[in-house]
């Protein structure tokens, strides 16, 4: 894994990340694995709604 080049690229990044990290981090201890894989299903879709990407088949 690369390195930051500097502070300010890291303080860009954890910026930008901060507000998407918690979309794909749904508690998993309080979910059975059925619960875990459905929920992220239904977040990915809407990533990719979001960004305007498709699934690789």
């Amino acid at each position: 894994m690369k390195r930051f080049t500097s502070v300010g690229h890291a303080q860009r990044f954890l910026s930008a990340f901060s507000g998407i990290s918690p979309h794909f981090r749904p508690g998993r201890h309080r979910l059975t694995a059925l619960e875990w894989r459905a929920k992220m299903a239904a977040r990915f879709a809407v990533w990719r709604e979001a960004t305007a990407t498709a699934v690789a088949a």
